[in-house]
């Protein structure tokens, strides 16, 4: 069978979803056309749905290597390798000339969503800004060129851009949502009567209601409305829980399980492991909003310290090591495969897909906070990674959470009881660490940090063997794009209004509160 014969039969068997005819014959396909990169792409989609992660990444590898010129072509590669977490190789294909040379609106707009998967946020926006520039005009496009613009804190531009995206779709939950979080607004400058209109006509427990909840929920409470916030706020977060739900239990075993691991000496350090040259990561970890973007950009200010952002990547080597294709940090079948990993090739793989983020420097930060599940396979397999725990007042840190809208990311944030048993899972498994990985991990106070930011700033560059520099907790001196729902506030100077901010809704609240104290 020709090529062209073999392609056309992998397509029929695709569309009756014959998985295993479909493999067979996009392996004949690339056996006669090596650089068929569609054919590849194909065959890595089948090899996923089978649940093999290795060979899905393999072949995605040689489709990156080949020669591009189309760069829809390229989009659809870099995707994929997306998908399987080779940021190095979706980095090293977004350097292709043919990138530089594409004027077509919907591929830039693309390729720069592929950028910010990476944490690219200055490339993302400049092919965002040639999208525009040659008429892209859609209501999504213009909001992510919003959220692109306020990453890299041009706020004012950000503004424009999703005044138009609502201009083109005045349901657009996501913009409203992210124009509310621009600024503080006024009596007289505010968006209040048109979100409520807008609420009117707007399906009841869709994402956009949603974020039209939490839109109206913000600007209430920047005019002191407190009790109309509140409301706002519960109907959002309501909305939310009624698309998503949490399975408390699963949860709550999750944690325990990676506990009685650490218990069990799994992620105890390997005595003969030899120190690794190069630069070593930082992990800053803790649950959404403690503060950890706060404590990243005060050592990204250090000469010596890059900022790689929120970065998958030592999930997926987990994943690799295990050869388990999936997309939840942490699964029952991972957790099944954490003892008979080899972690140093899971730590050698990690730097590998993460040096090339630098420009020299010694050190750089991975923050993503939820990868203080995975604390005790990162210092196994990173002896000499860093890994630094930001701890925040437990009402505090859960009603930050509840105010968040964080999409379907942390589901247990959109109702008290989901979240207050989470926060206490969160907090045993912390003191599990710290108990079976004694040194490994230190644990910062979020509110001493907050009040003395140099003491914690110091305190973080000693365990790094890192000197101080001169300005480092001024946050204002950090330019760096940022792509957490911070992204505006660390563009201040570090300060503690926002210790108490829960107490503006202490009765509303006083049933989370109870439920912390007895631990749930």
């Amino acid at each position: 069978m020709d090529t062209g014969a073999s392609w056309q039969s992998a397509q029929a068997a695709l569309a009756r979803r014959d998985i295993p005819e479909a493999q067979r014959q996009l392996r004949a396909v690339v056996d006669q056309q090596p650089a068929h990169a569609y054919a590849r792409v194909m065959l890595a989609g089948t090899v996923l749905a089978q649940g093999r992660l290795r060979e899905a990444v393999q072949q995605l590898q040689q489709a990156a290597s080949l020669d591009y010129r189309d760069p829809a072509l390229l989009l659809r590669v870099a995707q994929a390798l997306l998908r399987v977490g080779d940021s190095e190789g979706v980095a090293r294909l977004m350097r292709n000339a043919c990138v530089a040379r594409c004027n077509d609106s919907p591929t830039l707009a693309a390729l720069a969503h592929v950028l910010q998967s990476l944490g690219l946020h200055a490339d993302a926006l400049q092919l965002m800004q040639r999208a525009a520039a040659v008429g892209f005009d859609s209501p999504d496009f213009h909001y992510f060129l919003g959220v692109q613009l306020q990453f890299n804190g041009e706020l004012d531009a950000a503004e424009q851009a999703l005044t138009r995206c609502l201009l083109l779709n005045p349901g657009h939950g996501r913009a409203a949502l992210t124009r509310a979080r621009l600024r503080r607004w006024r009596a007289d400058d505010n968006h209040v009567d048109g979100l409520r209109r807008q609420l009117q006509t707007t399906a009841t427990d869709s994402e956009d209601t949603a974020a039209l909840w939490f839109a109206l929920y913000k600007e209430l409470e920047d005019l002191g409305d407190f009790p109309a916030a509140w409301d706002a706020l519960r109907q959002g977060n309501t909305a939310m829980w009624r698309r998503l739900r949490h399975d408390r239990l699963a949860d709550h075993a999750q944690h325990e399980a990676m506990a009685r691991l650490a218990a069990a000496g799994t992620f105890a350090p390997i005595e003969s492991a030899d120190e690794e040259e190069g630069a070593q990561p930082i992990f800053i970890i803790g649950m959404p909003r403690s503060g950890t973007t706060v404590l990243e950009r005060m050592l990204g200010n250090h000469s010596q310290v890059a900022s790689a952002g929120e970065l998958g990547d030592f999930a997926q080597q987990l994943r690799l090591a295990a050869d388990q294709a999936g997309r939840a940090l942490l699964d029952p079948a991972l957790l099944q495969a954490l003892p008979t990993l080899d972690y140093a090739a899971v730590g050698n793989g990690y730097l590998r897909q993460t040096r090339w983020r630098l420009d020299g420097q010694r050190r750089f930060i991975d923050k993503l906070p939820p990868n203080y599940l995975l604390a005790g396979p990162i210092a196994r397999a990173l002896p000499q990674a860093v890994i630094v725990y930001v701890r925040r007042d437990p009402m505090a840190v859960c009603f930050s959470n509840y105010r968040a809208m964080f999409g379907d990311s942390y589901a247990y944030s959109y109702e008290l009881d989901a979240l207050a048993a989470h926060h206490a899972a969160h907090a045993q498994l912390m003191q599990a660490w710290q108990q079976h990985l004694p040194g490994r991990v230190l644990e910062i106070d979020y509110e001493a940090m907050v009040h003395d930011p140099d003491a914690a700033l110091a305190q973080v560059l000693q365990r790094c063997g890192l000197a101080t520099e001169s300005g480092g907790s001024d946050l204002t001196r950090n330019a760096a794009a940022t792509a957490t729902l911070s992204s505006v506030q660390v563009r201040e100077p570090v300060h503690a209004r926002n210790i108490d901010e829960w107490q503006r809704y202490a009765s509303e609240l006083a049933p989370l509160r109870e439920r912390l104290q007895k631990g749930r």
